[in-house]
Parts: C-alpha cells; structure tokens; sequence
C-alpha cells in the first residue's frame, strides 16, 4: 500500500448552533491520514463526533475550521469517488434493486443496457443478483445493506465511507457481512473508512483503529492492527486487542 494518503484530514472542528444559540463543539483538531487500499475503522463513544467526521470528509457538512483533502484537493461537495453507506439503507422505495444499484450511473448519463449489466455485476459481488427484480420492501435488514453497498460500488469510487452499516442486523447476520464486506475490499481494492460501536467488528475488520474521546471528539489513538487474515475471534491477540480497546474506551478514560 502507498504511504501517501488518499484522504488527509487536517485541522478539523466542528460546532454546531443549539436551539438557545449556543454553540456544542462535535469536533475538536481532528488530524488523521488515511492511506490508499486500507481498511480503517473509526471507535469511539456515542456522541463523539464518528459520523459527522464522514459526513464532512464526503462533503455533505462544511467544517467550522479545518479542511479535509481528497488525493491533495479540498472536499469541498459530495462527488462520485467517495461512496458512502449508511446504517439506514437509503434505498429508493419505488425501485426495484436492479434500478436501485444503477440509479448513480442513470444520473451519470450510463445508457440503460450498460448500466443494468454493470448493476448486475456489482449484484452478484454481495450474492443479490437472483433479487434483482425484487423491491426493498420485499428483501431482509441484511439483504437491504448489500443492495446499499453494490449501490455505492457502482459508481466506482475510490474510497467508501461505511456509517455503522451493520448497527441494525442481528449478530448471526452482522459476521455473515462482515466477511462478505472483507471478501469485498479485497476484491476491489477501495479504500474503506468504517464507523462503529463495536469494538469486535474494528478488530475483526480493520489495518488501523481510530480510538475517538467523549464530545468534543478528539483523537486518542490510531492503533495498526498487527494480525493476518482471515482473523478468528478465539486468537489470544484478538482477545488481547479487543479488551485493550474495550478499556481505552471506558468513561473513565474517554
């Protein structure tokens, strides 16, 4: 992997207006690199500030200070190589999975029979190509978040942000996705940047863990995950790292 990031956060706060007019600081200097083909998850308390960090490294938020630097240009509004996928799904009800997974390229100007074809195989990538015909309503928490993730694959990005994608499934469905999403990244070759509560997922799927404080969030620590893949939850140095992270994380020290 390049040493030379792709995504390069500097500086970055956050505050936002309350209903009495005072300001709540989310963020506070938040400086991070984040290297080509990695895959990095971000931990830390609710309310630290996790998801608003994407949200204004894909340009969905502006920054109070700081900047966010994509291949050495300021984000500055959404674009095509930042994918994102959000714990919600954010499927259009009215479409059907096929129609669903190509609407990016639709907007794009992709004539239909490319994009269907490209669709498809973004489909068979998360095994949801038997569903294509299908509508979201129809299709399981599990099923719906692979449809979300072939969505935010057709439109080729470089790097995919991930906002805790697997908060709502249960845990049997949770490490099924996990392995697809590792089966994934390794297929493609994008850079990820994942949020979430679990200490276990971070472990079992990241090259770096960003440990984030309570509100303002700040940096804590960037910890290399010095294990091999495929990891199992039963190794002493899952175990080890796990609990390390669960005590980093205890009110007492965040």
């Amino acid at each position: 992997m390049s040493d030379t990031p792709i995504i390069n956060i500097q500086g970055l706060s956050k505050s936002f207006a309350t209903k009495s007019g005072d300001q709540l600081q989310a963020l506070d200097d938040i400086n991070l690199s984040i290297r080509p083909r990695s895959f990095t998850c971000i931990v830390g308390p609710s309310g630290c500030g996790k998801s608003t960090i994407l949200r204004i490294a894909s340009g969905l938020e502006k920054a109070s200070l700081g900047q966010v630097l994509y291949k050495g240009d300021p984000v500055v509004k959404p674009g095509a190589d930042i994918g994102l996928v959000f714990q919600e799904y954010s499927l259009f009800p009215w479409l059907s999975v096929l129609d669903n997974v190509a609407a990016g390229p639709e907007f794009a100007g992709v004539d239909k029979q490319t994009r269907h074809r490209d669709a498809l195989g973004f489909l068979n990538m998360v095994n949801m190509a038997e569903f294509k015909d299908a509508f979201p309503h129809e299709l399981s928490g599990g099923m719906r978040q692979r449809v979300a993730i072939a969505r935010a694959l057709a439109n080729e990005p470089d790097v995919l942000f991930m906002d805790e994608p697997f908060g709502a499934l249960d845990a049997h469905t949770r490490i099924l996705l996990q392995q697809e999403l590792l089966s994934l990244w390794e297929m493609t070759h994008k850079t990820v940047v994942l949020v979430t509560h679990s200490v276990d997922e971070a472990v079992f799927l990241a090259d770096e863990i960003v440990i984030m404080s309570a509100r303002p969030g700040r940096i804590q620590d960037v910890l290399t995950v010095d294990m091999s893949r495929p990891r199992t939850r039963a190794d002493k140095a899952f175990g080890e790292l796990s609990e390390f992270l669960l005590h980093s994380l205890s009110p007492d020290r965040v």
